[in-house]
C-alpha cells in the first residue's frame, strides 16, 4: 500500500466501491446483482451443486472463498460483508442494506444478519429464484457489530489506538499512517 501511497482505510474505501463497480458490471450474469446488491466475500453458499438456469450451467460452491474481480463467484452474496464496510463508504453501503432489507427481509432474524444469499440459485419451493442461508458465524457477525460502532461513534477504532501491544505491534509491521499516533497514546482516548 505504502507504494500506492494509500493507508487500510483508503484501501478498504476502495476495495468497497470494486465490490459494487463489479456487481454492477455483473460479467457473469448472476440474477440481483446491480448497484445496491453486492458483498461478495468467503460465506457459506448453496452449493456444491450444478443447475441449467436461463441456457447457462451454472456451478455453485458450499462454504468458499469468494472475491472480486478474480476470485470465485456464483452468485452468493453476504449483507454482511457490505454492513462491515460501512465506516468505509457509508454512501453506498447505506443505500445498499437498505435495499438488502426491502427486497429480502428474510436476511435479517433474531440472531442478526444470515450468511448469505444467492438469488440466482433456483429454489423449487417459491415461485423466485433464490437460496438463503440458515447459518449464523461468529466471524460474520462479530465484523458487523465493530464496523457498525465504529461508524456511529468511531469507539473501537478509540480504543485500538490506546492499546499500546497493537500499535507496537503495527509499527513493527511497517503501518506508519491512518489512525496509528504520531507519539505513544497510553491514557488518550
Amino acid at each position: 500500500m505504502r507504494r500506492q501511497n494509500i493507508d487500510y482505510f483508503e484501501n478498504s474505501r476502495r476495495a468497497t466501491y470494486i465490490q459494487q463497480q463489479y456487481a454492477i458490471r455483473n460479467p457473469r450474469r448472476f440474477i440481483g446483482y446491480g448497484e445496491h446488491a453486492w458483498g461478495i466475500t468467503a460465506s457459506n453458499g448453496p452449493g456444491p451443486a450444478r443447475r441449467r438456469i436461463r441456457g447457462v450451467t451454472r456451478r455453485f460452491f458450499g462454504y468458499r472463498a469468494r472475491g472480486v474481480p478474480y476470485g470465485p463467484d456464483d452468485g452468493t452474496l453476504a449483507a454482511g460483508s457490505v454492513a462491515a464496510s460501512l465506516p468505509f463508504a457509508p454512501e453506498i453501503v447505506l443505500p445498499t442494506l437498505r435495499h438488502y432489507l426491502d427486497t429480502y427481509p428474510e436476511i435479517t432474524n433474531e440472531y442478526g444478519l444470515v450468511c448469505s444469499s444467492n438469488p440466482t440459485y433456483p429454489n423449487p419451493a417459491k415461485k423466485r429464484s433464490g437460496w438463503l442461508s440458515k447459518a449464523h458465524f461468529a466471524l460474520d457477525q462479530g465484523p458487523v457489530l465493530l464496523m457498525v460502532e465504529n461508524y456511529r461513534s468511531g469507539l473501537i477504532w478509540r480504543l485500538m489506538r490506546r492499546c499500546e501491544p497493537l500499535v507496537r505491534g503495527l509499527r513493527r509491521a511497517g503501518f506508519a499512517s491512518g489512525w496509528l499516533p504520531r507519539t505513544s497514546c497510553k491514557g488518550r482516548a
